[in-house]
């Protein structure tokens, strides 16, 4: 399969419907990705189980830049030589729970 993004194709929730598996098959195979429109409305996508994979990798990564994102703006006034020392307190206080409990 190549590095290029297959194309997207719109179709109506009807025509989805009538071509199911062949659409199936196409984004098994990495040739499209489908989105499904009701009404003129975009509803839903028919994408390939590899694309789905990654956009929930997308998502993981997303969610944790977030919470780093929001520790980081508990400590931004924390004087980074507090804040090391503060780090590795806690390094040396979960390595001796780890070791204790082994």
């Amino acid at each position: 399969m190549s590095s290029k993004a297959p194309a997207t194709e719109i179709l109506s929730a009807t025509e989805a419907r009538q071509q199911f598996s062949q659409l199936l098959n196409r984004a098994f195979r990495g040739n499209a990705r489908i989105l499904v429109e009701k009404g003129g409305i975009p509803v839903a996508a028919i994408v390939s189980a590899r694309d789905l994979e990654r956009l929930q990798r997308e998502d993981d990564e997303e969610e944790e830049l977030r919470v780093l994102r929001e520790i980081g703006d508990l400590f931004k006034d924390v004087p980074l030589d507090e804040l090391d020392c503060e780090v590795a307190n806690a390094v040396r206080f979960a390595r001796e729970s780890r070791d204790a409990s082994e």
